[in-house]
């Protein structure tokens, strides 16, 4: 008997489990639909045509028209350095010096030696021409003559190369060597950069590198100046992209002392496009995923209806639509993170 009665509680006890179990899935799923069924809050943007010009944004950062080490042409030991820091200087002056003893006395030699033969050989040439000398004779003043003066050449060339020069109107960003320090030739003595002019270096997308040409002018701006405005020249436009279909753009701009600008500042681009082919356009925060796997949320019978669309050219604001899309439709700028496809939607603004 005790058997059977504890038999029949332990039926009771897994009945109301199963009871309760069901009333929590009921409840679950319940909750499932009434959230499934919920309208989610959207802001919706019209998919505009347009035809007018169309403004890329990029940002770059400002390098030096020019930059170079200058390096020793010859070994010795510096005697003088004539520049600090920050110091400008002029195409063709001396920045450094190195020994020029034993160059300087090899040039006086060989300018000696060149000068005596060049005397033999008017000597000799003279005797020629009235038949006092020979042929020969005269031939051999003039090869020895050629020869010193070549040697003098030379001398006077490596003499040169102990001064160290300017290569073009700059400034000294680095100082490398001391005086007193003993270089080899190519060893380098200092930075130096030119910053009359700038480049900007930026990397285009495909879809907008072909919108880019040589000679474009073009709008800089930086946070440093605010309400300042530069212009720039497209220079160089790469016919290589990079494994991310990235290519590299340079843009002059030209410094001046009322706003001088500094190598390493970030700057924005503002290029202008004139096209008169029109396009789809829809603002930047319809996007849903990355540009290469682009996918928008469309306004549909009260639906969110997720669509892929291929994007074209694009800017900071808005992005052109090659496929997916029609200049009727509208897209979700708003609410995406809580939305799944054919969700429902409340519309509360249309931007």
């Amino acid at each position: 008997m005790k058997k059977i009665i504890s038999i029949v509680i332990v039926l009771i006890i897994i009945i109301l489990a199963s009871m309760r179990l069901k009333a929590n899935r009921d409840n679950i799923i319940s909750q499932k639909q009434n959230i499934a069924t919920e309208a989610v809050t959207v802001s919706i943007a019209n998919v505009e045509k347009k035809s007018d010009s169309f403004s890329l944004n990029l940002t770059g950062t400002l390098y030096p028209y020019k930059e170079v080490d200058i390096a020793a042409e010859t070994s010795g030991k510096i005697t003088s350095l004539k520049y600090q820091l920050g110091q400008h200087f002029s195409k063709g002056s001396v920045i450094a010096t190195i020994d020029d003893k034993i160059k300087k006395l090899t040039y006086e030699s060989a300018k000696i030696e060149a000068e005596r033969l060049k005397k033999d050989l008017t000597r000799i040439e003279n005797l020629y021409k009235k038949d006092i000398s020979s042929e020969q004779a005269y031939d051999n003043a003039k090869i020895s003559y050629e020869t010193a003066k070549n040697k003098m050449d030379e001398a006077e060339r490596q003499l040169s190369y102990t001064k160290i020069i300017a290569p073009y109107n700059g400034v000294i960003t680095k100082k490398i060597v001391e005086e007193g320090a003993y270089v080899n030739a190519g060893s380098p003595i200092a930075s130096f950069v030119d910053i009359s002019k700038l480049k900007v270096k930026v990397n285009v997308s495909e879809s907008n590198i072909y919108y880019m040409h040589l000679g474009d002018r073009v709008k800089i701006t930086t946070a440093i100046y605010p309400g300042v405005t530069f212009e720039g020249k497209i220079s160089f436009v790469s016919p290589q992209g990079d494994n991310a279909h990235n290519f590299p753009v340079e843009i002059e701009i030209p410094n001046n002392a009322k706003n001088p600008l500094k190598g390493g500042t970030f700057v924005n681009i503002e290029v202008s496009i004139k096209s008169s082919a029109s396009g789809l356009f829809i603002p930047r925060e319809a996007l849903q995923g990355s540009i290469k796997d682009a996918k928008v949320y469309v306004a549909s019978n009260g639906r969110a209806v997720l669509k892929n669309i291929e994007i074209g050219r694009q800017n900071n604001d808005f992005l052109e639509v090659r496929s997916g899309l029609n200049e009727s439709d509208k897209v979700v700028v708003s609410g995406q993170v809580n939305l799944t496809d054919n969700k429902l939607i409340k519309i509360i603004n249309n931007i």
